[in-house]
């Protein structure tokens, strides 16, 4: 056999065609269970807790500022008194929350700014709620330390 032709042979077999067979038939089977889920009205079982659903264990109403795009932030209790000062290296992902928050309400219109909810559940899962646009975000979701960080503004 030539080089060129154990080169063309090769070509051929580098995807096996059992291999592109069955990645048609998982991608078929997502677009099934998709559909017949979206068609039957399937409750979102994934979704953590709604409020009501578990008991809430500590909260705390949180204003957050941040300091454009530097990475600093300052979290204010509702009385307006300051419970943290976090510079560039620790406040990033306060401040990207802060961030979200203020696009979300933009987007809905929302003008008038109102503090947020900070609630531990007595699953142990934290969360940060805006009652003014519906807008809730799981902490664990972006990890622990960053869950920490506002963890520790509930004490």
């Amino acid at each position: 056999m030539t080089p060129e032709a154990r080169l063309r042979h090769r070509d051929r077999e580098m995807i096996p065609t059992v291999l592109l067979r069955a990645m048609a038939v998982l991608v078929a089977c997502a677009l099934l269970i998709t559909t017949y889920a979206t068609l039957t009205d399937r409750p979102l079982e994934a979704m953590p807790a709604l409020d009501g659903e578990v008991e809430v264990v500590k909260e705390r109403l949180i204003f957050l500022q941040a300091d454009g795009v530097s990475g600093a932030a300052r979290v204010l209790d509702s009385n307006g008194s300051v419970i943290a000062d976090l510079d560039p290296s620790q406040g990033g992902f306060v401040a990207g929350v802060e961030r979200v928050l203020a696009f979300e309400r933009e987007r809905r219109g929302e003008t008038q700014v109102r503090p947020i909810r900070l609630v531990l559940y007595a699953n142990g899962q934290l969360s940060l709620r805006d009652d003014q646009t519906g807008w809730r975000a799981e902490l664990i979701g972006f990890g622990a330390k960053n869950a920490d960080t506002f963890a520790k503004l509930l004490n």
